[in-house]
């Protein structure tokens, strides 16, 4: 069989990428984003500033660095479910597992993080484009014609984003993560019941797919 664990060099880039990723999100929870530089980035993570640009060309993704797993999340679940299961199910099942991880994807991230990115006109806005191409990569994995694929993403991935909105407002109050998973998960199952009449038996895969 293979090795396919990545080797020394991989490694250590994976190492170096995530400890910049940190050091910059340490500094715009203190700093403020639009506050703090790639250069103080760069010294406080002592690295040259090429090498924080060579990592995340885009400042934004300092901060949201794990961008690519965010907008191919709800297209994986989708692609993922099992015979018998509509993609409104495997979303729904989704949600669930995640809130039980507390994952950042689907908006946990703490208080502190979710000030910085309520202060953050910049990453507001790139929170609002990364949700754009999560409905957009949905869409293209979902079945039907280009009007009935866009029709569901649309419905689907707002449920996400409506989710993700709650989950970080209740962060902002101080509730705490238990709390908050009781609130978002009654909220979800809400949410998906009101589409389970139009959406409820689209998508089902076949047992033999």
């Amino acid at each position: 069989m293979a090795n396919t664990a990545p080797g020394l060099r991989e490694t250590k880039k994976q190492q170096t990428r995530q400890e910049i990723s940190d050091t910059a999100t340490r500094l715009f929870i203190e700093r403020g984003f639009e506050s703090t530089t790639i250069a103080e980035i760069a010294d406080a993570a002592r690295v040259a500033k090429k090498t924080v640009t060579n990592y995340f060309p885009r400042k934004e993704d300092l901060a949201l660095d794990h961008h690519e797993h965010f907008v191919g999340a709800l297209a994986d679940a989708v692609s993922r479910r099992g015979g018998g299961e509509s993609a409104l199910t495997a979303l729904r099942a989704r949600f669930r597992s995640a809130t039980d991880a507390y994952s950042a994807d689907i908006g946990f991230s703490g208080p502190d993080f979710s000030r910085m990115l309520a202060g953050s006109p910049t990453l507001t806005a790139r929170l609002r484009e990364l949700h754009d191409l999560r409905e957009q990569a949905l869409a293209a994995v979902l079945p039907g014609d280009e009007l009935l694929r866009r029709t569901a993403a649309a419905q689907l991935s707002a449920a996400y984003r409506l989710l993700f909105a709650r989950i970080q407002e209740l962060q902002l109050s101080g509730a705490t993560r238990p709390d908050i998973t009781a609130t978002v998960t009654a909220d979800a199952e809400r949410i998906f019941d009101l589409l389970e009449p139009a959406l409820g038996d689209y998508g089902i895969r076949g047992e033999s797919e």
